[in-house]
């Protein structure tokens, strides 16, 4: 993964999704399994765009404060609780903070992940 090449905090940022999903999709194709590239990391809150390659997934973990899982290509699916949501691209699934889950994908998929750390817990999104 790359080293992130622009600025994470600051009183406003923005940025082109499709801009930044090219570049996701460009890491993903030379990664063995996923990618990750931060958007935005300032106090507690981290975004995050996370990319799937096919049959893969993200091992269960836990976040302390609440996340969202938004969708913007392909799919993946979200364990958590003793559930399953099966999430296409445009769908958003939030949950609240420790709540375990674990993200496959099957045919690959790309998401924003937002997660606003609890607690005081400021350690980078898994």
């Amino acid at each position: 993964m790359s080293p992130v090449q622009h600025r994470v905090s600051g009183a406003a940022l923005s940025f082109s999704l499709e801009t930044e999903l090219r570049l996701v999709r460009d890491e993903l194709a030379r990664a063995p399994a996923r990618v990750g590239r931060t958007l935005v990391k300032d106090g507690p809150l981290r975004v995050t765009l996370v990319g799937l390659r096919p049959d893969h997934s993200l091992q269960e973990h836990r976040s302390s404060g609440p996340i969202t899982i938004h969708v913007l290509e392909g799919a993946v699916d979200v364990r958590a609780d003793g559930t399953t949501w099966p999430l296409d691209a445009g769908m958003l699934l939030a949950l609240d903070g420790g709540v375990a889950h674990s993200v496959t994908s099957t045919k690959g998929g790309v998401f924003l992940l937002t997660v606003m750390h609890g607690d005081g817990d400021t350690s980078q999104a898994r």
